[in-house]
């Protein structure tokens, strides 16, 4: 079996426009929080500031994500797409399907 390259950069693609289009709409909640205490009480000052902490961990996690798919897209232009980074072996297209970044094939992965 040999990977469709084709399909797996339309799945990078994919899922890097994804990640983009998440970033842009949540770039408001991770501003900073206003400590103005005449525009917003104590509490809501609490809850805005875990909305953004939240918020800027969701981006990191984002960012992360996007790093795996730049690697599984230099793996595509090297010719090692699709092959176990540890053991070698060929990665099923039904795990590339799943998570087009994976850089090892399920048994590996689950060690």
């Amino acid at each position: 079996m040999t990977v469709d390259t084709e399909k797996a950069r339309a799945r990078l693609d994919a899922r890097r426009a994804e990640l983009e289009a998440q970033s842009d709409l949540a770039t408001e909640s991770r501003r900073p929080v206003e400590l103005d205490q005449q525009s917003v009480g104590r509490l809501s000052r609490m809850d805005a500031m875990q909305q953004q902490a939240m918020a800027q961990a969701a981006e990191r996690s984002r960012r992360r994500e996007l790093t795996r798919i730049e690697l599984a897209e230099r793996r595509l232009r090297e010719g090692d797409y699709g092959w176990c980074a540890e053991c070698g072996e060929e990665i099923p297209d039904g795990r590339l399907a799943i998570d087009p970044m994976a850089e090892k094939c399920v048994h590996c992965a689950g060690r």
